[in-house]
């Protein structure tokens, strides 16, 4: 990359902002702003009437097409009422820090009633919102004040399966094999003389067979019962009309109280195909699955989500995103067609590593998968079911000793992670993905740099830890409550001590008061990238254009603005493109760009 032009810029900014303006931003946080204005709303009285609530703009039908969400996982987000799961009360008590950070919208994790054997993505009511979280006048409120400050909000949805504690599971148990209570799920007989082997050799998702025996009503040994996830939560049978009829019924109550849309947890799934072919066991494993998965991306799942995109057209300004795992990209395409999904998440960049051809690849791909159907990409670098982008930049892989290092995989990894490593280059990656055309998807936490929490055996709570028996540790270390304020847990999240997972001391230096008048925090930069992508119109553009760059090195301009994002993933500085510096993630060295850093130019 070329030297910039104006060398001189530097001088006047910290982290490459302007002094003024980045004394401004901060001049406008206030501890207090992290609270909402009203703690004390009787959850009675904030009862919005479904008739007169719509979602927050119906004359926008664009605004995810450049959206930043920020999702929510509710339990571990803010606890207002002291039991140590975070609640709806303390998102409300949050909303004006969320306005602060500048996010368009919310994405809140599962809240609708639930055992939770999966922490709520076990559905018993699909209409109800778990009392662990709050009820339905605090959902109202949260809407309400949600939309008072133009923030949309938007909701997890489980179409795949239920709760086995679901009153149509419980009436499916109590029927006989072949009754219309059990062809609401997938019932098969078993294979083998006494039908005592599953019906196929699938594997859920969680590890362990993906086939559950029951007994008849008579207590003898009866059908089996799927379940691509945990035996507690049994797939639905989409073939059976009822089922959409039924998540219809569900669509329009949300969308009647005013949400904005829905996540659809697991969109490439419950279409199944008929004959439920064994699958290829080599190339499955835990918490993934590959294009040829017969258990997920079966053609007649499109027919569904045209289905649910009816319905959502029906409300001007809602919209939906898929979970897709697929990478295929002319597959996954499939899925944006203008009657399917408004958008699809694309995890290549969560799945990057932190160098320049990985980067680069995931870019191209998610900008190549999209552009067939005229489809917007979207970008993350995390969320509940993905490492922390810092721990998973800051791990350092290390050659056995006595092995080749040319023999040696490069995955190879060390336990040891280098925290402040990994948040010089999440930084870094955030101007990369903040630069990109589409849709951004901020995990909570991400803006404080959390790393994975190094959580003990016995508070592991995902079900993946026992249904692998103990050998694969699941995705708690990535859902630990955040760090508001204070010295030491549960560091404002909670009045109580004893969080459902456990808070690790070490958080200080990570929580929003600490960060909240530091201008070269990573919350400081967040705020700065976010408010800079709003007002820019450097940002324009649909396309990027690339640029040559050294080793280690990569550069890209939008097509329209003409922003350029230069990343340096190497060890040394380098010189930069030519233009005037907007924003640095880490200070310039001697004019140069810093090693595991990224910077925007005009």
């Amino acid at each position: 990359m070329e030297a910039a032009d104006d060398s001189d810029q530097t001088a006047e900014t910290v982290e490459g902002v302007e002094v003024d303006h980045a004394d401004d931003a901060i001049d406008a946080i206030d501890a207090d702003d992290i609270d909402s204005d009203d703690q004390s709303v009787d959850p009675d009285d904030a009862v919005v009437p479904t008739s007169a609530a719509t979602q927050l703009d119906t004359d926008d039908d664009t605004w995810w097409k450049s959206a930043i969400f920020y999702q929510i996982y509710p339990r571990s987000f803010s606890d207002l009422d002291g039991d140590g799961v975070g609640d709806l009360a303390g998102v409300i008590d949050k909303l004006g820090y969320l306005e602060l950070l500048g996010v368009d919208a919310l994405w809140l994790s599962p809240i609708m009633r639930s055992p939770m054997a999966d922490h709520g993505y076990d559905v018993s009511d699909p209409r109800d919102i778990d009392p662990i979280f709050g009820d339905l006048a605090r959902f109202d409120e949260l809407i309400a004040e949600a939309h008072e400050r133009s923030i949309r909000v938007t909701m997890d949805l489980v179409p795949n399966h239920t709760s086995d504690q679901h009153p149509w599971f419980v009436e499916a148990l109590a029927a006989e094999p072949g009754s219309s209570e059990r062809a609401r799920y997938i019932f098969r007989d078993g294979r083998g003389d006494d039908g005592d082997e599953p019906p196929n050799n699938w594997q859920s998702i969680f590890g362990g067979p993906a086939w559950t025996r029951v007994p008849d009503p008579d207590g003898t040994p009866g059908q089996w019962y799927l379940h691509i996830f945990a035996a507690e939560q049994p797939d639905l049978n989409w073939e059976n009309p009822e089922v959409f009829d039924d998540l219809e019924k569900t669509l329009r109550f949300w969308l009647d109280r005013g949400v904005d849309g829905f996540r659809i947890d697991v969109a490439h799934g419950m279409a199944k195909p008929a004959d439920l072919p064994d699958m290829d066991l080599e190339s499955a494993g835990l918490l993934q699955n590959d294009d040829d998965d017969p258990r997920f991306n079966n053609y007649a799942v499109h027919d569904i989500h045209r289905k649910i995109r009816k319905v959502l057209d029906e409300y001007p300004g809602a919209a939906n995103v898929g979970e897709i795992w697929v990478d295929d990209n002319e597959r996954f395409a499939e899925y944006l067609r203008p009657d399917e999904l408004h958008l699809g998440f694309n995890f290549r960049l969560a799945k990057a590593t932190f160098d320049t051809e990985s980067i680069r690849d995931a870019i191209e791909n998610s900008l190549e998968a999209v552009l067939s159907v005229s489809g917007v990409p979207t970008w993350t670098l995390s969320n509940h079911d993905v490492d922390r982008e810092v721990s998973r930049y800051g791990r350092i892989t290390v050659t056995p000793a006595g092995a080749d290092p040319v023999d040696v995989d490069v995955d190879i990894e060390s336990p040891d992670t280098d925290i402040d490593l990994g948040i010089l280059r999440a930084r870094a990656m955030l101007l990369v993905e903040l630069a990109l055309p589409g849709t951004v998807f901020i995990y909570n936490g991400a803006e404080l740099g959390l790393p994975n929490a190094d959580l003990p055996d016995d508070a592991l709570q995902d079900p993946v830890w026992e249904r692998s028996e103990h050998t694969e540790r699941g995705r708690d270390a990535c859902r630990v409550p955040l760090p508001w304020e204070g010295d030491e847990p549960p560091f404002g999240f909670s009045s109580n001590p004893d969080t459902w997972l456990p808070m690790p001391a070490s958080w200080t230096r990570f929580t929003v008061e600490a960060q909240l008048e530091d201008i070269g925090s990573t919350l400081s930069l967040y705020r700065q990238a976010i408010e800079m992508r709003y007002e820019r119109p450097e940002f324009e553009g649909d396309t990027v254009e690339w640029y040559g760059a050294p080793d280690g090195c990569l550069a890209f301009r939008r097509s329209v603005g003409h922003l350029t994002c230069a990343l340096n993933t190497g060890d040394v500085p380098v010189p930069l493109p030519p233009g005037e510096i907007l924003l640095t993630s880490y200070p310039l060295i001697d004019g140069q760009l810093a090693p595991n850093s990224a910077a925007w130019l005009v």
